[in-house]
């Protein structure tokens, strides 16, 4: 779960995105599209650079791990962490068990 709230939904940040790639032509530079767009939907242009640095590394133009794949390893990395906490109790519960089944036997 994200520590900060997206106040932009996925449908924005993807019209954004794409206004960056279709205006770039329009403007002197990429940074200056992302300034002018940026402040047309009302996040910071830092924001909007990193949208357009994700859509790209998701659609394989820049290297990186893309979104799917990290939230894939964020998942499995929950999932691995969940498992070794409940072997660790199996473990415990069962060294319980096992020494109260000794001194049942020695009485």
């Amino acid at each position: 779960m994200s520590k900060t709230t997206n106040k932009f939904s996925p449908e924005v940040r993807e019209r954004a995105v794409r206004l960056v790639s279709d205006g770039e032509g329009q403007h002197g530079s990429r940074w200056q599209a992302i300034v002018s767009i940026a402040a047309k939907i009302g996040c910071s242009a830092h924001t909007l650079n990193e949208w357009v640095k994700k859509a790209e590394v998701d659609s394989g133009k820049w290297a990186g791990i893309p979104n799917e794949m990290a939230d894939r390893m964020k998942a499995l990395e929950r999932e691995n962490r969940e498992l070794r906490q409940a072997n660790e109790i199996l473990r415990k519960a069962s060294a319980y068990f096992a020494m109260a089944e000794l001194d049942r036997r020695s009485k």
